[in-house]
């Protein structure tokens, strides 16, 4: 049997880059097929090719043994390949059964009118044929994210995909969501449709696929059998080096507290209290970690405490210092530096090249200010350090924010953050999106920070990083604290049920108070909480 897709010496250029080298993929009919890499290393340009969306510059892309030549993404969905973006395209005021169907609804009344009983039936249908379980009249923006991600996946099917290509699915997932998306994996190949799915992951790629390919520098440098590798053979393929896949942790050394927060109600957009009554204090040298579904109110207790959201009521204090009604600007100077989880909308502003990126926060001050005159040739030697130290690609100072993938986004921006001499770090998802590579560095900074005396708050949906490097962790259901435990005591079984508003059975509140210091332990790398093994 021909394989599903055969991509024959794939060749990308764009004006200044190769984003794919000679590339040849071929992909069994039936299977699941993970496309593993670095930031920057060609994955999505590649698939991008095979959807339509980009031409290739040399090389054929064969389906089902024929060779075929999409002129859009249009020509790629009618020869049965669909496509999920890992930023949802979906109408958020529409239902399930209307966003599945929109472009292609079924029509009534010598075609004048939307048959929209018949489009919720045939959503129906398709969900059952399946195993999907979605309401066909919730509306989007009131379902979760790995709902949402179910409706993409059956948009694809409902148009005809017999190819499905997901680019960092998992991204905004769970744990238990991811391994419901797997099922679905399953599910779908049972029937047999063809997944591809993109990620930086190394144990769901282990975990989920059939087999794996690595692309590094936009060269495929390798395909193997899921079940007949490493993790360690893959990180060295993706990095070209050895990659050291746990980070010791060394025992803290705590000092006073740097960030006190006291009571803090905030409310979010729609005026409904999102942050309830919490209070906790982060140490000089500790990392206090908050774990937590999306939208249990994370996003608005960091705005809170960043100076991006007024609070409700309560109290923020900062070196002993009350800075609840202080300026964002205020709190940098002060010692606070800040990773945003949206990182083009709070990070960086796109249309600005590096070297303006990089002094961000603190264009008003010396070194990057005197006299009232910006200091052009020290913003771009700073620009130019943090480039190299955190391997952001391209390393052009010039190159404009818009330009860079998510991943070297965040690399930027999280050296911009920790370079600036903090006292306190607020990390909200510092490692989403971005490569194995960069995930161990960063992590390995993160505890230097720490060791150095500086206190860090760290929120991050990924539980072995938030078990594997906090001090104390606290766990946050529907805007409060659940519990604050000894990351140490408690298993990712446990962590999951707090997220979930559930106490595990027989919680008796022993492990409700973490430990002041903590003992060596190891933090995977990849974070990602999925386990390896077979399918």
């Amino acid at each position: 049997m021909a394989p599903a897709v055969h991509l024959d010496g794939i060749t990308k250029r764009f004006p200044g880059v190769v984003a794919n080298d000679d590339v040849t993929l071929r992909v069994e009919q039936g299977s699941v097929h993970a496309l593993l890499g670095e930031n920057g290393a060609g994955k999505t340009t590649l698939m991008n090719v095979l959807y339509g969306l980009y031409q290739p510059t040399e090389g054929r892309v064969v389906l089902n043994g024929e060779e075929r030549d999409f002129d859009s993404p249009r020509d790629a969905i009618d020869a049965g390949v669909g496509m999920i973006h890992q930023h949802f395209m979906l109408v958020d005021p529409m239902t399930v059964a209307e966003n599945i169907t929109l472009g292609n609804e079924p029509r009534k009344w010598g075609g004048l009118a939307v048959d929209r009983e018949r489009a919720r039936q045939e959503v129906v249908e398709l969900s059952e044929r399946f195993g999907f379980d979605v309401d066909p009249d919730a509306r989007i923006e009131d379902v979760s994210v790995g709902v949402q991600q179910r409706v993409e996946i059956l948009k694809a099917l409902y148009r005809g995909a017999d190819i499905l290509i997901l680019d960092e699915p998992t991204a905004v997932l769970t744990p238990q969501e991811v391994e419901e998306l797997f099922t679905v994996f399953d599910e779908l190949t049972a029937q047999g449709k063809t997944i591809i799915f993109i990620s930086h992951k190394l144990s769901e790629a282990m975990h989920a696929a059939d087999e794996i390919t690595v692309l590094r520098d936009g060269e495929n440098v390798g395909t193997v059998t899921a079940d007949e590798t490493t993790r360690e053979e893959l990180a060295e393929l993706m990095v070209g080096r050895e990659v050291l896949l746990e980070v010791e942790k060394r025992p803290s050394t705590v000092g006073d507290p740097t960030l006190g927060v006291d009571g803090v109600v905030a409310e979010d957009e729609r005026g409904v209290r999102a942050v309830d009554d919490v209070s906790f204090e982060v140490r000089a040298g500790e990392v206090f970690g908050v774990a937590g579904v999306d939208g249990n109110g994370q996003s608005e207790l960091v705005e809170a405490i960043t100076g991006l959201r007024d609070p409700a009521s309560g109290r923020i204090t900062f070196d002993g210092t009350d800075i609840t009604e202080r300026s964002r600007r205020e709190r940098i100077d002060r010692g606070m530096a800040y990773v945003p989880e949206d990182r083009q909308e709070r990070g960086l502003v796109m249309d600005f090249d590096l070297v303006g990126n990089g002094m961000l926060g603190s264009q008003h001050r010396e070194p990057f200010a005197s006299g009232g005159r910006l200091d052009w040739a020290t913003a771009r030697g700073h620009a130019e350090s943090v480039i190299d130290e955190y391997d952001v690609r391209p390393p052009a100072p010039d190159a404009t924010a818009e330009s860079l993938s998510g991943g070297n986004q965040q690399k930027f921006i999280v050296g911009r953050e920790f370079e600036r001499n903090p006292k306190l770090v607020v990390a909200a998802h510092p490692t989403r999106g971005v490569d194995v590579g960069s995930i161990e560095f960063i992590h390995e900074r993160l505890l230097d920070l720490r060791d150095e005396g500086v206190a860090v708050l760290l929120i991050s949906s990924k539980l072995e990083e938030v078990q594997g490097l906090s001090d104390r962790l606290a766990v946050m259901h529907d805007g409060q604290f659940m519990a604050t435990v000894d990351p140490e005591a408690v298993t990712e079984e446990e962590i999951g049920l707090l997220m979930g508003g559930e106490y595990p059975d027989g919680w008796d509140g022993s492990r409700a108070t973490a430990s002041e210091t903590s003992a060596d332990a190891g933090v995977r790398a990849d974070g990602d909480g999925t386990g390896g093994g077979d399918r």
